[in-house]
């Protein structure tokens, strides 16, 4: 999308795209859409200002959350396409912006519920961002914080793996610690968890298949590329496929037999869909050859 028209868009639309890109893993398109959508919180922010300092009436702009939550939500987003493109020092900026939003004038008591909920974020992600860095030193003190924490656990495992294929950790101990609440990751619904629960998967696999753990690995991948097919994710479809394919040779006969399923329902699924386009191009006059020459 362009980016004037992006422009043009109220920020709960922004944000919408924004979540889009961000669940499709388009990290330039993030980084693009949290710029447009700061600049245009800050316009708003400032001619409420302005008008306010003028003794005018202030215009009244409608939003579905308080405006200081799209300051912190650009910051966020812009962040988090940093830090999975490897820009940490980048990514660690972005966290200290969303921090401290208290700087913002006439905050009322949902704006600073806002504020302190970015600032607990911001304490989260600056873990996650220091030991993918190299700050292995507080893995300790992030699985504490991970205890006290226990909404962060799936986030935050999904970062010790990565870590530990990084930096050649052994992390089964970790992973020992959590696994009553490993279980119960299959059962969450909402499309952001499903998402951490993706790459969950497909980090475990990797961490597998380092350790020779090679059967493990091939059901964790065909766990993944479900949870992929599941939310329409191609790109995350594509890397499974191809993590399969490297442990083929240690898979079960069921587990071989899951995979084509799955293979076999995605090309039915494309032969539905061309068909149908097919057939609405030859039933729109401008697709057909009458319709084409006249």
């Amino acid at each position: 999308m362009q980016e004037d028209i992006l422009k043009s868009l109220k920020p709960d639309v922004i944000v919408q795209l924004l979540n889009m890109a961000y669940y499709f893993g388009n990290w330039a398109q993030v980084e693009t859409t949290s710029g447009i959508l700061y600049n245009r919180v800050q316009r708003i922010y400032e001619e409420r200002q302005y008008h306010k300092a003028m003794k005018l009436l202030i215009p009244h702009v409608n939003l579905e959350r308080p405006l200081v939550y799209y300051f912190g939500f650009s910051h966020l987003m812009c962040g988090m396409a940093h830090q999975h493109q490897g820009a940490y020092e980048q990514a660690r900026e972005c966290i200290y912006k969303y921090a401290e939003l208290g700087w913002m004038e006439d905050l009322k008591e949902e704006d600073i519920q806002v504020v302190e909920e970015f600032r607990f974020l911001a304490k989260t992600n600056l873990y996650a961002v220091d030991i993918l860095s190299g700050n292995i030193e507080l893995i300790k003190e992030y699985v504490a914080f991970l205890q006290d924490n226990l909404e962060e656990i799936l986030p935050g495992l999904n970062t010790i793996l990565q870590a530990a294929l990084m930096y050649h950790l052994d992390v089964g101990d970790i992973l020992h610690t959590f696994a009553e609440q490993i279980d119960e990751f299959g059962s969450y619904e909402d499309a952001e968890n499903i998402s951490y629960y993706y790459s969950y998967c497909y980090h475990l696999a990797l961490y597998y298949r380092k350790y020779d753990r090679l059967q493990d690995a091939v059901g964790l991948t065909v766990q993944a590329m479900q949870l992929a097919d599941q939310s329409g994710n191609d790109g995350q479809f594509k890397k499974c496929t191809a993590l399969f394919e490297s442990l083929r040779e240690s898979a079960t006969a069921e587990q071989t037999s899951q995979y084509r399923q799955m293979l076999m329902q995605c090309l039915d699924e494309y032969e539905t869909d061309r068909h149908f386009i097919v057939k609405r191009k030859m039933n729109d006059p401008l697709w057909s050859e009458q319709g084409i020459g006249s």
